[in-house]
């Protein structure tokens, strides 16, 4: 029998309009053994969504206890709400052999790469021309958002040097064929491999 591997966290960041989270859906559905971490939130919950499957919501009390007990690989507050990814929750699902994808910021890419080892993946769209019109796509965001959430994203796109791997999301599916690529190398390295195959490995080698 084989020995369990350590699964591997992966780090997506892109700027707003990029089509990470619509990728990032389509790469799990497709693989198995990969999972989207569930952050916790002090935000309210709204209609549709289910406590623990979209967010673990808590209240503001439970945020900062949780923060004073370092229990948070990364925390930030957006707006008017906290948002925070529970380290244990990660390691246990890392434990199982269980590969966990952060969607997460720059910032908050910098604070788990001083906590715990991550595979880091850039998401870019294939022009600012079409960022813009993702970012339009709505068309109820008035000019004036629009440029604030532009200004945003090629801020966030600035920080793509401190990434392994950079991906363009020009053809949804050739973008998921390598992030399905990216997953497929990190499983294949020695290690992991090593791990998994134990038993064949005695038998060609006795």
């Amino acid at each position: 029998m084989s020995d369990q591997p350590q699964g591997t966290l992966y780090i997506f960041s892109a700027p707003s309009g990029a089509g990470k989270t619509s990728l990032v859906t389509a790469l799990v559905e497709a693989t198995d053994k990969l999972i989207v971490s569930v952050s916790h939130t002090t935000r309210g919950k709204r209609e549709g969504e289910v406590d623990g499957q979209h967010y673990h919501f808590i209240d503001v009390a439970t945020y900062e206890k949780m923060v004073a007990d370092d229990a948070f690989v990364e925390h930030a507050q957006v707006f008017d709400n906290f948002y925070g990814t529970s380290q244990a929750a990660i390691e246990a699902k890392l434990t199982e052999g269980v590969d966990v994808i952060l969607e997460i910021d720059w910032q908050g890419a910098h604070q788990v790469r001083e906590r715990m080892p991550a595979t880091s993946v850039f998401i870019l769209p294939p022009s600012r021309a079409e960022l813009e019109n993702r970012l339009r796509g709505r068309g109820t965001d008035s000019d004036e958002i629009i440029g604030r959430r532009m200004h945003d994203a090629i801020s966030e796109m600035e920080h793509y040097g401190e990434y392994e791997y950079l991906v363009v999301n020009d053809d949804f599916d050739t973008a998921l064929a390598e992030l399905k690529a990216i997953v497929a190398c990190q499983r294949l390295q020695l290690p992991r491999q090593k791990a998994l195959l134990v038993e064949l490995l005695s038998q060609l080698l006795a």
